[in-house]
C-alpha cells in the first residue's frame, strides 16, 4: 500500500502526461459536439447530458491517475479473480439488466444511481490484463497450441457469457479485436491467424443461421442494393446519417446550426452516430480533426508498447490500442455506410458515462507501462538492507 501511495503521489512525474492531455483535448472537443447535438428540441435541454459527460470526464481522469499507480505485476497475479470479477459482473444483467432503448440488454439499472452502467465497457479492461497475464506465463512458446487454446478460452468465456446475456454483438467484437491485437503485437504464428481465418470460413454459413433476418439485413445492405432500395426501412439510418454527414460539405454549417441536427431527425444523434453530425456542423475539416486526435490517442499507445522493455507491458499497450481503433473503425465506418450498425460509440467523444471512465482507466494501464516499463515484482520480494 506504501509504495502504491508513493506512486500515486508521483503520478504527475511518471505519469504519461502527454496521453492524458491529448485525451483531455479529444474529450473537451467532444463535450462541445454533445452540447450542440443535444440542443435539438427533442433532448428538452442539453445540462443534463453536458453534466453527465463532464462528470464522466472527471472520474476518468481520476481513474486514469489510480490505475497508473498500479502495479500490474500484483494485477497480474491476481488473474482468476479477474476472471470472477468479469464473471459476476455480467451475470448482474439477469436481474438488474436493461436494454436502454437500444435492443441489447447491455446496462445495469440500479436503482440508487442516477445513470445506467454497461458492464462489458468495465470488463474492457480487465480482459486487457488478464489476457496480457496469461500471454506473459506462455511468451516463451506463445504459439504452442496449449498456449493459444488458453487464451482462446478466455475470450471464449467472455464473449459467449456477453453474447448470451446481453446479445451485444458490438462490445463482444471490440474484445475479439484486443485478442486479434494482443496476439499479433506478442509474437503468436501467423499460421494461427491463417487457421482462425479459415475455421470462421467454414462455421460462417451455420453462423449465419443463427442470425436473425434484420442482423443479416444489417450486413446485406452493404453488398445488396436489392435491398430497402427507397431507404425506408433497414437503410434508413444509413441514408439519413449519410446526408448529414455530407450536408456540412468543406467547411460547416456551423455548430448549433446543422438542418437535420438541430431538427432532431439524426438517430443517436449525439452517441453513435455523432461523427454525422460533427460532419453537418463542422465540415469535412472537422470529421479529418476528429480522425486526426483519435489516431493521436492510438499512436501514442503504440509508441509507449514500443518502448516497453517487459513483454506484459508492451502488449498491454497494443490491447488498448486495439480496442480504440476498432471502435474507431466501425463507429466512423456505420456512418459512411461501410461498416454493419452494431453501436459502437466514438472514444471519448460520443455521448456516454460507462464508455468514458471506462476508457480513461483503460489508458491508465498505458499511462502505467509508461510510469513502469520494466517489471519491478522483484522489489516486493528482496528485503532491504538493515545496518
Amino acid at each position: 500500500m506504501r509504495r502504491y501511495l508513493d506512486e500515486l503521489r508521483d503520478f504527475t512525474k511518471k505519469g504519461d502526461m502527454v496521453l492524458l492531455i491529448i485525451c483531455l483535448i479529444v474529450s473537451g472537443f467532444g463535450l462541445v459536439v454533445i452540447a450542440s447535438a443535444t440542443s435539438a428540441d427533442k433532448f428538452e435541454g442539453n445540462f443534463r447530458y453536458i453534466a453527465i459527460q463532464l462528470g464522466a470526464t472527471v472520474l476518468g481522469v481520476i481513474m486514469y491517475a489510480l490505475i497508473s499507480s498500479l502495479d500490474l505485476d500484483v494485477l497480474s497475479e491476481h488473474r482468476m479473480a479477474l476472471v470472477a470479477f468479469n464473471t459476476v459482473l455480467l451475470l448482474m444483467l439477469i436481474p438488474f439488466g436493461t436494454d436502454n432503448n437500444t435492443g441489447n440488454r447491455s446496462w445495469l439499472d440500479f436503482p440508487l444511481l442516477p445513470i445506467n452502467i454497461q458492464p462489458a465497457e468495465i470488463c474492457k479492461i480487465t480482459y486487457i490484463i488478464i489476457m496480457a497475464s496469461v500471454m506473459s506465463a506462455h511468451q516463451n512458446r506463445i504459439s504452442h497450441i496449449s498456449s493459444v487454446m488458453h487464451m482462446v478460452l478466455h475470450l471464449g468465456l467472455l464473449v459467449g457469457l456477453n453474447m448470451l446475456l446481453s446479445s451485444d454483438a458490438g462490445v463482444s467484437l471490440i474484445f475479439v479485436f484486443i485478442f486479434i491485437g494482443m496476439t499479433f503485437a506478442g509474437g503468436v504464428s501467423l499460421w494461427w491467424f491463417l487457421i482462425a481465418i479459415g475455421a470462421i470460413a467454414v462455421a460462417f454459413p451455420v453462423l449465419w443461421n443463427f442470425l436473425g433476418q434484420y442482423q443479416r439485413n444489417r450486413i446485406l445492405i452493404l453488398f445488396d442494393d436489392t435491398i430497402d432500395p427507397l431507404g425506408i426501412n433497414e437503410r434508413y439510418h444509413y441514408k439519413i446519417n449519410l446526408q448529414s454527414l455530407t450536408g456540412g460539405g468543406l467547411t460547416r454549417q456551423g455548430l448549433f446550426n446543422g438542418n437535420r441536427t438541430q431538427g432532431g431527425n439524426l438517430f443517436a444523434q449525439h452517441t453513435d452516430y455523432i461523427f454525422s453530425s460533427i460532419g453537418e456542423e463542422l465540415g469535412f475539416l472537422g470529421c479529418v480533426l476528429v480522425m486526426i486526435l483519435e489516431l493521436a490517442i492510438i499512436a501514442r499507445c503504440v509508441y509507449v508498447g514500443i518502448r516497453c522493455q517487459d513483454y506484459m507491458r508492451r502488449v498491454v499497450c497494443f490491447g488498448a490500442a486495439s480496442a480504440l481503433m476498432f471502435q474507431v473503425m466501425i463507429n466512423v465506418g456505420m456512418c459512411i455506410g461501410v461498416m454493419p450498425v452494431i453501436g459502437l460509440t466514438l472514444p471519448l467523444i460520443s455521448y456516454g458515462g460507462s464508455s468514458v471512465v471506462t476508457i480513461y482507466a483503460m489508458l491508465g494501464l498505458v499511462s502505467g507501462a509508461h510510469a513502469r516499463p520494466q517489471s519491478l515484482s522483484h522489489e516486493r520480494y528482496v528485503q532491504p538492507f538493515r545496518g
